[in-house]
C-alpha cells in the first residue's frame, strides 16, 4: 500500500484506485502533448499530436463523468508507469540531435502512451461490467476506442512517413 493511498480490498477500490491513476496519466499527456506537437517536424504527425490533445481533454471529461457516476470525488493518483514512460520519451527525444529521427522517437513514445491507456481502460471496463456498472463502462468504451484509434493512426504515420524520413 502507498503511503497516502487506502487500501485496496474489493474490486469496486481496484476500480476507483485505477480510475484516479489513469485520470493522472492523462492530465500528464494533457501537458506533454502541446510540446511534442510543437517539436513534430513531420506535418501529419505535428496534426496528430494536436488532434489528440483535443481527445485527450474529453478524455480528462469523460473521467471526471465516471467518478461523478460512481459517486467518487475526482482526484488523481501519482502513476510511476505515465511518469516513467513519459521520463524515459524526454530523455530520449533530448539525445536525437536529427529532427527526423526526434519525430520517430516521439511516435514512439506516444504508442508507448497509447498502449499503456489501452489496457488501462480495457481493465476499468471490465470492472466496470463486473461491478454492475454498465453507464460507466459504456462511457469508457468511448475513449479505449479513441485510444486504439489513435494508435493505429500512428502506426500508419509511422511506417508511411516518419520512420522512412528517420532512415534516410
Amino acid at each position: 500500500m502507498g503511503l497516502f493511498s487506502k487500501p485496496i480490498k474489493t474490486l469496486d477500490d481496484l476500480f476507483v484506485h485505477t480510475l484516479q491513476d489513469i485520470y493522472y496519466a492523462e492530465n500528464q499527456i494533457v501537458k506533454n502533448l502541446p510540446t511534442m506537437a510543437e517539436e513534430a517536424t513531420e506535418p501529419e504527425l505535428k496534426t496528430a499530436f494536436q488532434h489528440h490533445l483535443t481527445e485527450t481533454q474529453e478524455h480528462v471529461r469523460r473521467l471526471e463523468q465516471v467518478f461523478q457516476m460512481h459517486g467518487q470525488p475526482v482526484k488523481g493518483v501519482t502513476c510511476q508507469a505515465m511518469d516513467g514512460i513519459l521520463a524515459e520519451a524526454k530523455d530520449i527525444i533530448s539525445d536525437c540531435d536529427d529532427p527526423e529521427v526526434r519525430d520517430a522517437a516521439m511516435l514512439s513514445a506516444a504508442q508507448a502512451v497509447e498502449h499503456y491507456e489501452i489496457t488501462r481502460y480495457g481493465s476499468l471496463i471490465a470492472y466496470a461490467r463486473q461491478l454492475g456498472r454498465a453507464d460507466c463502462a459504456t462511457v469508457l468504451e468511448h475513449t479505449l476506442e479513441e485510444e486504439k484509434s489513435a494508435d493505429q493512426k500512428l502506426t500508419r504515420i509511422a511506417g508511411m512517413s516518419v520512420n522512412r524520413h528517420a532512415a534516410a
